[in-house]
C-alpha cells in the first residue's frame, strides 16, 4: 500500500497507521465462531494478525482482524477483496483462506498459519550479518523461492487474478521446509472487467503502467518478482526506498535506460552476466517488452539453474 506522497490516488492513512498504536490486548481470549484468539503475530497498516486455536479441528490458524473503528470505505473494500481474491486460490504457495466474516467490534479473515517469518525478515536479518559475504541469500536458494513463486503466480493468473503487491514483505516463508507463501491478496484484480485505484501498491515494487494507468494484467506482478529477484540477489535494491513519489516516477519512467546503476553480476561475483539480461527484460519499463506470462519467465530461471547454479 502506497506509503502517502502527492501520488495519483489520494488516500487518507490516518487510520490505517493508527492500527499500529492501538492496544488490542482486550481481544486475547475472544471468540470468534470456532476459534479463540491466543496471541498477536504481527501489524500491518490496517490489521493485526493474531494467532488463533481452531476448537473443532484442533489446530492453531491466523486471523485476521480489522477493526471497525478504523473502517474506511477503501479499507473495508481491500479487506473484502483480499478475502474473496484468495479464497478462489488453492495453490500450496498461497495462503490458504478458511472463513471471514464480522463481529460487532471488527471485520476478520481467518487463514492458514504459517510457522516461518516474511522474506522481507529474512533479508532484513542476513542484512546485518558480520561477514559481507553473507549479506545475502544463496543463489539457490534465491532461484527456489522465486520459482515457487512463480508458479503460484502462474496460477493466479490462469485465474484471471493478479496480486499487484508482490514484495518481500507479502511472501511468507515456512522454517521447516523453505516453502514460501504468498499472502495479501489486499490489493488483488481480476484481469476481466475495469480497474481503477491509479498508484496504489508498493512503489518500489509498483511496474510503471501500475503507477499511472491503473488498468494491469500479470506483467506488472512480473515486474515485481523481478525486483524482489534483484533483492535477494544483490546487498539492495537499485532505487533507494527512501525517494519520494515524484522522484520514483521519474527514474521509472526513463524508457530509454534502465534501473540498474551497475549489472548484477558485477554487484555480486557469484551471479553470471546472464542474469542481468532476464533482470532486464522482468524489469522493463514497456510491459511488452517482459516476458509475457510467469510460465516464460520461470523457464528463463530454470535454465540459469541449471547451466549456473550447482
Amino acid at each position: 500500500m502506497r506509503d502517502g506522497g502527492d501520488g495519483p490516488e489520494a488516500i487518507d492513512l490516518e487510520k490505517m497507521t493508527s492500527i499500529r498504536t492501538r492496544k488490542l490486548d482486550y481481544l486475547l481470549g475472544r471468540e470468534i465462531g470456532t476459534c479463540t484468539l491466543l496471541k498477536e503475530l504481527a501489524r500491518g497498516n490496517m490489521a493485526v494478525v493474531f494467532v488463533a486455536y481452531q476448537r473443532t479441528l484442533k489446530r492453531q490458524i491466523a486471523a485476521k482482524i480489522l477493526p471497525k473503528s478504523l473502517l474506511t470505505p477503501f479499507t473495508a473494500a481491500l479487506f473484502r477483496q483480499e478475502a474473496e481474491s484468495a479464497a478462489i486460490l488453492s495453490h500450496p504457495n498461497i495462503v490458504s483462506i478458511y472463513e471471514t466474516g464480522e463481529t460487532d467490534d471488527f471485520l476478520y479473515i481467518l487463514m492458514q498459519l504459517v510457522k516461518g517469518r516474511s522474506l522481507g525478515d529474512y533479508l532484513r536479518l542476513i542484512r546485518k550479518h558480520v561477514l559481507p559475504s553473507k549479506r545475502i541469500l544463496p543463489i539457490a536458494t534465491t532461484l527456489k523461492i522465486t520459482t515457487e513463486v512463480l508458479t503460484a503466480l502462474d496460477y493466479a493468473h490462469r485465474h484471471d487474478i493478479v496480486h499487484r503487491d508482490i514484495k518481500p514483505a507479502n511472501i511468507l516463508v515456512e522454517s521447516d521446509t523453505g516453502r514460501p507463501l504468498i499472502t495479501d491478496f489486499g490489493l488483488a484484480t481480476t484481469t476481466r472487467g475495469s480497474q481503477q485505484d491509479v498508484g496504489v501498491g508498493t512503489p518500489i515494487y509498483m511496474a510503471p503502467e501500475q503507477m499511472w494507468r491503473g488498468r494491469v494484467d500479470g506483467r506488472a506482478d512480473i515486474y515485481a518478482v523481478g525486483m524482489m529477484l534483484y533483492e535477494m540477489l544483490v546487498p539492495s535494491l537499485p532505487v533507494s526506498a527512501s525517494v519520494t513519489w515524484e522522484e520514483l516516477l521519474k527514474i521509472k519512467f526513463r524508457v530509454e535506460q534502465h534501473l540498474f546503476q551497475k549489472p548484477p553480476s558485477q554487484i555480486n561475483p557469484l551471479l553470471h552476466s546472464e542474469v542481468d539480461q532476464f533482470l532486464l527484460r522482468a524489469l522493463s519499463f514497456d510491459p511488452e517488452k517482459r516476458y509475457p506470462s510467469c510460465a516464460e519467465f520461470l523457464e528463463a530461471l530454470n535454465g540459469y539453474q541449471m547451466r549456473h547454479v550447482k
